[in-house]
């Protein structure tokens, strides 16, 4: 593993422990999902697109900004499977964790 892999895991790892300490559902998207090039407004996705080109548009007519059609891409794909067909929650709720104090016994010494 690289440095760099490291740190986003190291990073991953922190986001889903405050997503736990306070009861959010963290949603991991697969690496290779294609968030620029598929079209947000009718989910067809580009054949190609380089990463120099930062707007596009689809054949629908919606103009996209690659990095704003991502965000909403992701948004979406994390929300897509919360919820089934009849509207009751897929995942499992959070289980909030008992507070308590930890500390030590006076005489223990």
């Amino acid at each position: 593993k690289s440095v760099h892999d490291a740190g986003w895991g190291q990073f991953t790892a922190m986001l889903a422990y405050k997503a736990a300490r306070y009861g959010r559902t963290l949603v991991r998207i697969d690496r290779w999902f294609p968030s620029s090039k598929l079209c947000s407004a009718c989910g067809t996705a580009a054949e190609s697109m380089p990463l120099h080109v930062r707007s596009w548009s689809c054949l629908c007519g919606a103009a996209h900004d690659r990095d704003i059609n991502a965000a909403k891409n992701i948004l979406a794909a994390g929300r897509a499977d919360r919820l089934n067909a009849c509207g009751g929650r897929v995942r499992p709720s959070i289980a909030v964790a008992q507070a308590d104090e930890t500390g030590s016994h006076r005489g223990a010494a």
